[in-house]
């Protein structure tokens, strides 16, 4: 409970110091490049802290299998809750209410696919610095540390300060935009359909895998209560111990966005634009906006940005809460 009011304090603190900066935001733009570092770093460090783990390592083919399996459970059981979640509130395919006038002018029926380059180059250095990381931590462990819990401890302390550092720039983003008010306003209450739709359906999912997976139920939707987070989730996930988890919940959460910018246009085409939303979790509101947007229409990107604002404010809330 206590990191939970830690994370919760720290990204408030963000957004109230965003807020106050919006007047010299374009003054700013470091802060990204700030981000990149610290999601960097904090990736090689658990990229340390696996690689050290001499269970893990011996484990990484089948990790990789869970992560995978989890993920397709959890993007098909999200599609199904959206699914259902509309057809209750009278949401068409096109995310407007059913008969609206305005649903012959903004529908779009091809598919798009996604632009060369979407995996971008921050994606590739953050697959570098865990790849290097394991090899790293393997390499190096009996090196730096004969004891293996307190070189543990050490990279625990790490991790809780690369988390620190990201999340303060998280709320500081939220709050230099200054438009969550607006979206939500716009659209109204049943925009919280879609994200709550998607919380379901990732859980729902996460928490079958409980029952052909090695993992506990609680582990289990500790790992997809990271909605795709892959910098933050597994973060948390390692501070509690739970080092194989937090593998299995890093491959996972890298694993949803990926597949997501796959998948996002057929899901547009031959399910629904709103169901689009919640496929990539909490990054439906940045990579993979652009990627939704263009495959369905502006009225869905603010469902989709709304989405993934909203999952990913559950994710320091949920992700310690199961642990």
């Amino acid at each position: 409970m206590g990191d939970l009011v830690l994370y919760l304090g720290i990204i408030l603190v963000g957004y109230f110091l965003g807020s106050r900066l919006r007047n010299v935001r374009d003054r700013l733009a470091w802060t990204g490049r700030v981000q990149t570092v610290a999601i960097v770093i904090l990736v090689f460090v658990m990229g340390l802290r696996i690689g050290a783990n001499k269970e893990v390592v011996s484990n990484l083919d089948t990790i990789g299998l869970y992560a995978f399996i989890m993920t397709l459970a959890v993007i098909i059981m999200t599609v199904v809750c959206i699914y259902i979640a509309r057809k209750l509130l009278g949401i068409n395919r096109y995310g407007l209410m059913a008969g609206d006038a305005a649903a012959a002018g903004d529908k779009k029926t091809g598919v798009s696919s996604p632009a060369g380059g979407v995996i971008d180059k921050t994606m590739i250095l953050i697959i570098i610095s865990v790849v290097v990381g394991i090899v790293c931590g393997y390499m190096i462990i009996d090196i730096v540390s004969k004891d293996f819990e307190t070189f543990n401890f050490r990279a625990g302390l790490a991790i809780k300060l690369g988390l620190c550092t990201l999340l303060i720039f998280v709320g500081m983003d939220l709050g230099l935009d200054g438009k969550v008010v607006e979206n939500f306003k716009a659209v109204g209450i049943r925009v919280m359909a879609i994200p709550a739709a998607t919380a379901v359906g990732t859980l729902s999912g996460a928490w079958l895998c409980s029952f052909f997976l090695p993992l506990t139920g609680r582990e289990c939707l500790a790992v997809g209560a990271g909605f795709g987070w892959y910098s933050l989730a597994p973060g948390i996930i390692m501070d509690q111990g739970y080092v194989v988890t937090g593998a299995i919940s890093f491959m996972h959460n890298v694993m949803r966005e990926i597949i997501s910018i796959i998948t996002i246009p057929f899901v547009a085409k031959f399910v629904g634009y709103v169901e689009c939303c919640g496929v990539p979790g909490s990054s439906a509101m940045d990579i993979c906006l652009p990627i939704v947007e263009r495959s369905t229409s502006s009225n869905t990107a603010v469902y989709s940005f709304i989405s993934g604002v909203t999952v990913t404010i559950l994710v320091p809330i949920l992700v310690p809460l199961f642990l």
